[in-house]
């Protein structure tokens, strides 16, 4: 593993819960048109790879597909478990998955290759376990982000918190633009052809207290920026974050947000 995947390992352990209860459904936004992407329907064998809590799973249940699931996180295991009884969801992760060459119809990623390494190697991975004419659908945050994706890391800077030493970034040489050209480019490196990319926007819609329990319970990598400092940084930055989030005001809802998010959807074919 690199310095970037023992990391990831450190930030997401014993995370399954508060991740559920707050940046859950945030990610769940791009599940129907990540399984459009994958053309996921009746009968289809999909693989949902860092299934976290279920989303993309249940939908994919829900449309017909036989599903199973994998995790490098246990505690999202039994989520995405209790989420959608019945469906085999196992640990693994990336860039070696515990299944046979051209096992799947599709394989799919919610906002994964954000958390490997070696996105490359993922890609390759993923490619590996879908059949020839299968499809391989993945969703990653576009870089620069949305301004809403940055509220929380603009409260944390006002407040003076540094970038933990230990939170490892993705190394040069593996990592990649993250735009629609660039995700489209790693898909093509990665063996795929007739490959799409596009970006999706919305509003996020939450609560201003909801927002940030995420990151103050440590949640993802801008939750251990929040925590770098402890208690006394965490409420430094719920200060700035209180200011900032008049930007963001949901008309007529108080105390309701409205958040721009703008990610990235890649498609391509085995």
């Amino acid at each position: 593993m690199t310095a970037f995947d023992v990391s990831e390992r450190r930030i997401w352990d014993g995370r399954a819960e508060s991740y559920a209860r707050t940046f859950a459904r945030l990610c769940a936004r791009t599940v129907p048109a990540l399984l459009d992407a994958a053309e996921a329907g009746a009968g289809t064998r999909l693989l949902d790879v860092g299934c976290g809590s279920g989303s993309v799973t249940v939908a994919a249940v829900g449309r017909g597909a036989a599903v199973r699931a994998v995790d490098a996180e246990p505690g999202m295991v039994e989520a995405t478990r209790r989420a959608a009884p019945g469906v085999e969801v196992r640990t693994g992760s990336l860039p070696q998955l515990p299944y046979p060459d051209g096992e799947f119809d599709a394989v799919v990623a919610n906002f994964v290759l954000n958390h490997v390494g070696r996105p490359l190697e993922a890609l390759v991975e993923l490619r590996r376990v879908t059949r020839p004419g299968g499809r391989v659908a993945v969703t990653i945050w576009r870089v620069p982000g949305a301004p809403g994706q940055a509220l929380i890391g603009r409260a944390a800077e006002a407040a003076g918190l540094t970038r933990p030493e230990w939170l490892a970034t993705v190394d040069e040489e593996h990592n990649f633009p993250r735009t629609t050209q660039g995700l489209a480019e790693l898909l093509t490196s990665a063996g795929l052809a007739d490959v799409r990319s596009e970006e999706l926007s919305w509003d996020h819609h939450a609560d201003a207290e909801e927002w940030w329990a995420g990151p103050a319970a440590g949640v993802a990598a801008i939750g251990q920026l929040v925590n770098s400092r402890g208690p006394e940084g965490v409420a430094a930055a719920k200060r700035e974050y209180d200011v900032l989030c008049r930007e963001f005001a949901d008309a007529g809802r108080g105390g309701r947000l409205a958040l721009p998010h703008a990610a990235l959807l890649a498609q391509g074919r085995v």
